[in-house]
């Protein structure tokens, strides 16, 4: 890889880092509705890459349930998470995608797994269940089960995903913008309240924050991955992602001065060495889950 790309792929895993912490400085600090900021985000998202909307991928049923699990629900469910949950915490906790991705391209693909993603994924399931321990025994708060559940629902939009052809970087973000802003924007208006009177207080850095969300991260960042994978090797840039979550931890404890001790940078060292074992060996469906696990923080 040339140095102007590895600054690219370094430069893109800053900025998905960086999101983590400003999603949880949105629904945690300026305590904007979390089903709420996601609405606005993808309605943004879905304004820009219009044009790329039509001609509609076929089948569109799929495209559309895909557009669910990867848009709306996963962003509902890390949004929500996130409000009592730390980005260092959640940066690990959604590492068990990688399994949950293995065994569903093991059911619905027909994948073989060897020993060793057998193994990667044993080793990222001990990280995750590590952070989750403490001396009382195994705890997992609303917050991490809620991203637990973000990371299965990515999973399962990223195999089915596999199953579709022909459908392009910004048709996906079109599609997965405009078909996540229906459901968004209706359980906002159902379930919380306030919504606009609290956007309004938070001022620009609220504006500033859903904007960077939206086209720094969701359009820009991702259009450099999309361009890098094509490029390289899936093989060479998945493991380089794992930047990510390294720096979202950095982040973590530095800017919202998240708990981490001895037993969690164990953890985080199991679960991301189970995810570089899985990333290393040839697996169609990893680069794309990459995608949408660092773009769903």
């Amino acid at each position: 890889m040339g140095l102007r790309d590895f600054f690219l792929l370094m430069a893109m895993c800053l900025i998905w880092a960086s999101n983590n912490i400003v999603s949880k400085i949105v629904v945690s600090d300026m305590m904007v509705p979390p089903l709420f900021y996601a609405a606005v985000r993808f309605a943004i998202v879905a304004a820009l890459t219009l044009p790329w909307l039509l001609p509609a991928p076929r089948p569109l049923w799929r495209m559309i349930i895909i557009a669910q699990l990867i848009g709306g629900l996963n962003f509902a469910l890390i949004f929500i998470g996130f409000q009592t949950a730390s980005p260092s915490a959640a940066s690990i906790i959604v590492q068990l995608g990688v399994p949950m991705t293995t065994v569903l391209s093991m059911l619905m693909l027909g994948e073989k797994v060897r020993w060793r993603r057998g193994l990667g994924m044993a080793l990222t399931l001990a990280g995750a269940v590590l952070v989750m321990w403490h001396p009382a025994g195994l705890s997992l708060s609303l917050g991490l089960w809620l991203i637990a559940g973000a990371a299965l629902a990515g999973s399962l939009g990223a195999v089915m995903m596999k199953q579709m052809e022909g459908v392009k970087p910004l048709q996906f973000q079109a599609w997965v913008g405009f078909s996540a802003i229906w459901p968004l924007f209706g359980m906002t208006a159902v379930f919380e309240h306030g919504q606009i009177a609290t956007a309004l207080h938070a001022g620009w850095p609220f504006l500033a924050a859903v904007l960077y969300s939206a086209l720094i991260v969701s359009i820009i960042a991702h259009t450099v991955y999309y361009h890098l994978i094509q490029k390289y090797e899936a093989t060479l840039i998945s493991p380089l992602t794992l930047m990510t979550p390294l720096a979202t931890i950095v982040m973590g404890v530095l800017i919202t001065k998240d708990y981490f001790d001895l037993r969690m940078g164990i953890g985080a060292a199991l679960a991301l060495l189970g995810v570089l074992i899985v990333a290393l060996r040839p697996n169609h469906v990893m680069p794309l889950l990459m995608a949408i696990r660092n773009r769903a923080q």
